[in-house]
């Protein structure tokens, strides 16, 4: 999963460079719920893993 937000991040920043603001936001944009998305995805598992002890 971090490989896909490094993925749109780079997009992202590709593209603001070369002034395509609206493909920017829309990768930044992907980029964050992907990441917002694996830390809930980590928090859940490093609780699961301490309840299970």
């Amino acid at each position: 999963m971090l490989r896909w937000i490094v993925i749109f991040l780079v997009i992202a920043i590709i593209a603001a460079i070369f002034g395509f603001g609206g493909i920017a936001e829309g990768a930044a944009g992907i980029a964050k719920i992907i990441f917002y998305i694996f830390i809930v995805l980590l928090v859940i598992s490093l609780l699961s893993s301490l309840f299970r002890r």
